[in-house]
């Protein structure tokens, strides 16, 4: 059965961890300060789940269920249909991985804060991965043993200032300012045969009421957890409550131009043409304005998987 993990901070800034149960939130009794820590202690998560004196979630001021610092790793481009928008073709696309500061990690209800210096400011839904146990370097992760491994899934918004990201060719600044993931509600721990079912989980955001993004997992990812999680480990150690991101569908306000527009742009000098580009992006509304409310949610149709829902208001600096 999953078991939903929340977290809140008591006055003193030290974490508090709930398990959400149909009647509310049950405290756990734990000395657990990271998510690294709350997750080696499972018997006490596990008692909670089965406790009493719940008191109603919406009274929890809900803050990341992921405690940083920890690795945030993201798969690039691992929908077909964002790769398709992207203007590139998804059989040709390689598993690509990136790095974001944990330093980015907000609560499910914190506002994101746009820096003063940042034009163009986009939103991509995810489903976050988080980790169990250690992987070192060369760990063997089978279907088999992929639930050893895999702590839980989080709902994530991968962030990103892209007036930045495409002139420099790197993500990692575009993508690791303050509130620039979002992370939660919950953090939702599955056994072996929930976490068979993460193809059928649906990844839904919306800014202001409109829907942008409405995909499922099945049909559209290109490389799922276990090849990611196998590629990774081929360099790369991960450790319990390290965070994974693995991709975003199509609809984020970014997208590839024309294909005659494009010929014409990659004729021009880089500066030139990204000039160019950024004049055409200004007039796209759908990058987040000062104001704009966003939600997320993950869950499968039938409900028996779910999220939570993350709403978060975005806020211009300055």
């Amino acid at each position: 059965m999953t078991a939903s993990v929340l977290r809140t901070l008591d006055a003193t800034g030290h974490s508090t961890w709930w398990v959400q149960t149909a009647a509310g939130a049950v405290r756990i009794d734990t000395a657990a300060t990271t998510t690294a820590e709350l997750l080696a202690d499972r018997t006490a998560i596990d008692a909670a789940a089965g406790g009493a004196d719940a008191v109603p979630v919406e009274t929890l001021a809900l803050v990341s269920p992921l405690t940083a610092p920890c690795r945030v790793v993201a798969q690039m481009t691992n929908f077909r249909s964002h790769v398709v928008d992207a203007g590139m073709k998804p059989d040709t696309v390689p598993m690509t991985f990136f790095r974001k500061s944990s330093g980015s990690i907000s609560g499910p209800f914190d506002d994101i804060v746009k820096p003063g210096h940042v034009r163009l400011l986009d939103y991509e839904v995810e489903i976050g991965i988080v980790f169990a146990k250690a992987l070192p370097v060369g760990t063997q992760v089978t279907a088999d043993n992929l639930s050893e491994y895999v702590a839980g899934l989080v709902i994530t918004n991968d962030v990103s200032a892209r007036d930045l990201q495409l002139p420099k060719t790197q993500f990692y600044e575009a993508k690791s300012y303050p509130t620039f993931t979002p992370v939660g509600p919950a953090l939702v721990l599955l056994d072996a045969d929930e976490l068979k079912r993460f193809t059928d989980l649906r990844l839904r955001l919306t800014v202001n009421g409109e829907v942008r993004q409405d995909a499922v997992v099945a049909g559209d990812m290109l490389y799922g957890p276990l090849e990611a999680i196998q590629a990774l480990t081929g360099f790369q150690r991960l450790d319990a409550g390290d965070l994974l991101l693995t991709g975003t569908p199509v609809g984020t306000a970014l997208s590839a131009p024309p294909k005659p527009i494009e010929m014409i742009g990659n004729l021009l000098p880089a500066h030139v043409k990204w000039k160019a580009f950024f004049k055409r992006q200004a007039n796209n509304p759908k990058y987040l304005q000062d104001g704009d409310v966003v939600e997320l949610t993950v869950a499968t149709d039938d409900g028996a998987i779910d999220l939570g829902a993350q709403r978060t208001v975005v806020r211009y600096a300055g």
